[in-house]
């Protein structure tokens, strides 16, 4: 049974409402040791190869949670691109819009977890998403106006995200990536409608040393004082530090038998987008988005191919058979 339905103010289906994403699309090759990690030496584990990308990540969630998606990216023209966009038609993103960039090689993301499935090591080549260019983004004027929200990713040029910043129709949410990447972002912070740092990243913008609770509150409100309108910092195990104009609120996680960290802002963002799009109440928001992130980190993969709208809401403890509506397109106020 659905528990939650795509809808318009009369109750009908709308099969035209997406939302965009615009952000990096790479090859993901990672490996997780069986036992202790043992810093430079090789360690017996597991190797895996898939599409990733916080971008298509986070569309890759949305589409599993029932949301369309159009994603915005840069590929190549070598062999890595092929792959990208077949696991893209087969994830149900849509990625006819991607800049394709002759002669380039597709961006690729190189990490190494722990035994535990938290990152250890990483390294990226994204030089590819520099052609995700304010030009880029004029041509593909009508697939973001078209949208009922726009996801951006710190993966962009700071230009592109200006860009958005200063044209966009629709509310615009952003996930920072990486504390050195997360500083495009600070211009900007007071034309973004959600905002999805951790809490390094969360401290690196805001000049604090985040080190408990009473510091995350500080780096929180600092954010906020810059004008960012609803604040999600995630603290690890603490839980989520939610914040808006009227305070700020330390909620907790959900339990998860973690097998795999990678994915689980991407999913959580996700789950923000997908609440916001259906006019969850800030509690359900969390706890969906929550559910959501736990049932990502449950699996091997860095999107967990079993996760589903039912199953977040049956995570979360949400009321079965449920429905809500979905927010109407800007043409359509």
């Amino acid at each position: 049974m659905m528990i939650y339905r795509e809808m318009n103010s009369s109750g009908r289906m709308k099969p035209d409402s997406y939302v965009a994403v615009v952000g990096g699309v790479n090859i993901d090759i990672g490996g997780r040791p069986f036992h202790k990690l043992i810093e430079r030496d090789s360690n017996p584990g597991n190797v895996s190869i898939g599409s990733g990308g916080v971008g298509r990540n986070i569309a890759h969630n949305l589409s599993l949670l029932g949301i369309r998606v159009r994603l915005l990216t840069a590929i190549g023209t070598d062999v890595n691109a092929l792959r990208v966009q077949a696991d893209c038609a087969e994830a149900g993103i849509d990625i006819r819009h991607a800049r394709k960039v002759p002669g380039a090689e597709t961006a690729t993301f190189l990490f190494i977890n722990d035994e535990n499935g938290d990152l250890s090591l990483a390294v990226s080549d994204m030089k590819i998403c520099e052609m995700i260019s304010p030009e880029y983004l004029k041509e593909q004027r009508s697939v973001l106006d078209g949208a009922c929200a726009i996801v951006m990713d710190a993966n962009i040029p700071e230009e592109s995200i200006r860009y958005l910043a200063e044209t966009a129709s629709v509310p615009l949410f952003a996930d920072p990536v990486s504390v050195t990447k997360a500083v495009k972002f600070l211009p900007y912070l007071d034309r973004i409608h959600t905002f999805k740092p951790n809490a390094k990243e969360a401290g690196a913008l805001s000049g604090t040393d985040v080190h408990d609770s009473a510091s995350l509150r500080k780096a929180a409100g600092i954010l906020l004082s810059k004008g960012v309108k609803n604040l999600y910092i995630s603290y690890g195990k603490e839980g989520i530090l939610v914040g808006h104009k009227g305070g700020s609120r330390l909620y907790p996680s959900v339990s998860a038998n973690a097998r795999n960290m990678t994915g689980a802002g991407d999913s959580f963002m996700a789950g923000l987008v997908y609440s916001w799009c259906h006019g969850f109440s800030q509690a359900d928001t969390m706890r969906f988005s929550a559910a959501v992130a736990a049932i990502s980190v449950e699996s091997e993969k860095t999107v967990n191919p079993e996760l589903s709208a039912e199953a977040a809401a049956k995570r979360a403890g949400l009321e079965a058979g449920r429905s809500y509506s979905f927010r109407v397109l800007p043409s359509e106020k």
